[in-house]
């Protein structure tokens, strides 16, 4: 799909669509849960996710079974686990790296595949904790058939290339009467969405600790409990988009959002209020205003920030995003291209990206599959000065099905070419 925005204000309101992070743990929890558990919506005309539905469907085909209506979704726990599952991930790497460990601690055999783009992105040290475990894998990347069930016991993997091997080991460990525990034998990055696992295994009665010389374990474990009924949270990364926007002078307020939230994204606000704080800003020697952004913890807010950035009033660099190579594009080059498309001035390092106070013209974007790159692409035509064509803008149901819809409902204007 190719569609082209004709730069226009947005204004008006905007239901933060429910958390795909919380989502895809809590119908983990849910499905291995001892009772059934609803899932309240809190945003009730949400269309769920392409990555949410591509974890249902593989929850499902374990044995779990799952009704959704516009207000909740009902999950009724596994029973019985069928013989030889097929779990297609789709492009979710959340549903692969989640569900690897918990399927092969439930299943003696089980097949997992994913369309390309998946298939390229790590599992390597997941894979490796648990081979070290009993579980033989027919290939090193997908698809493949595993054979043999997950043993308990002390587990090994890296942190530094994906949180969610860790999240994946750590839904799986309450499965097991034996106590277990998790060695990370590198930094932890992205370490919020670890947080978030944490936060539902407990919503679900499993006490965890945290990282004592690098070791996670679990110290209370009875099995997973259903607390019956959960409200879903207000996604931040998606709804940092918004906040771009109104940055860029448009007026749109952001309902369904918990400012207390675990969700590190929610860091967007105090990003945004660098550009705009009355403090002493680092300046060069021609004293031009510099900024330096880490998103060692929140690197899913680049696409949305490079927006800002160009918008600034000085040139910023964002560091610590070096895994953004391994995302659903190779996002610091994609970034790059899609700022240097539209008439801006970016350019890709070793771990971020360096982008050049240059308003945006406008252009043509190649969105290179990426739900983020046509978000950002989007709120980036509201102040550019001539159209912007956004090539495969489709990608944007990875995570957000209903974003064009919301954008018109705040008056985009956007024709399908």
């Amino acid at each position: 799909m190719i569609l082209e925005l004709t730069p226009s204000p947005l204004k008006g309101e905007v239901n933060a669509i429910n958390s795909k992070s919380e989502l895809h743990r809590l119908l983990i929890c849910s499905a291995l849960s001892d009772a059934p558990c609803t899932l309240v919506l809190g945003n009730p005309t949400d269309a769920l996710s392409n990555d949410v539905l591509a974890t249902i469907d593989c929850l499902r085909e374990l044995g779990a079974k799952i009704d959704i209506t516009d207000t909740e979704i009902l999950v009724t726990p596994i029973k019985e686990i069928p013989k030889n599952p097929v779990l297609d991930c789709k492009e979710s790497g959340s549903t692969l790296r989640f569900l690897m460990p918990v399927a092969t601690a439930l299943c003696d055999s089980v097949t997992f595949k994913g369309n390309e783009r998946l298939s390229e992105r790590p599992i390597g040290s997941l894979k490796s904790a648990l081979e070290a475990h009993g579980v033989k894998f027919s290939s090193d990347g997908l698809p493949f058939t595993t054979k043999g069930r997950l043993t308990p016991g002390k587990f090994e993997v890296t942190g530094d290339l994906s949180s969610q091997y860790v999240s994946g080991l750590l839904l799986a460990l309450p499965l097991f009467e034996e106590k277990c525990s998790i060695k990370l034998t590198t930094p932890i990055l992205s370490r919020g969405y670890v947080e978030l696992t944490i936060k539902a295994l407990a919503e679900f009665g499993i006490a965890t600790v945290s990282p004592t010389n690098n070791t996670f374990a679990i110290i209370k474990n009875k099995g997973y409990t259903s607390p019956t009924s959960l409200k879903i949270e207000g996604d931040w990364s998606n709804a940092a988009f918004f906040y771009v926007a109104n940055f860029l002078g448009n007026d749109v307020t952001i309902n369904n959002l918990k400012f207390n939230s675990l969700q590190r994204d929610k860091g967007i606000l105090d990003f945004l209020s660098l550009y705009t704080a009355d403090i002493e800003i680092e300046e060069n020697i021609l004293g031009a205003k510099e900024y330096e952004i880490d998103l060692v913890n929140t690197p899913d807010l680049l696409p949305a920030l490079s927006i800002a950035a160009a918008f600034a009033d000085g040139k910023t660099t964002f560091v610590g995003a070096a895994r953004l190579r391994l995302k659903e594009s190779d996002r610091l080059m994609s970034v790059c291209a899609m700022i240097n498309s539209l008439g801006g001035k970016a350019e890709d390092t070793a771990d971020g990206i360096i982008i050049y106070p240059q308003p945006l013209r406008g252009g043509t974007v190649e969105s290179f599959g990426d739900h983020r790159i046509v978000m950002a692409a989007t709120i980036a035509s509201t102040r550019c000065e001539s159209p912007v064509i956004i090539n495969e803008a489709r990608a944007v149901d990875k995570s957000y099905p209903h974003f064009f819809k919301d954008i018109e409902s705040l008056g985009g204007k956007i024709n399908v070419i």
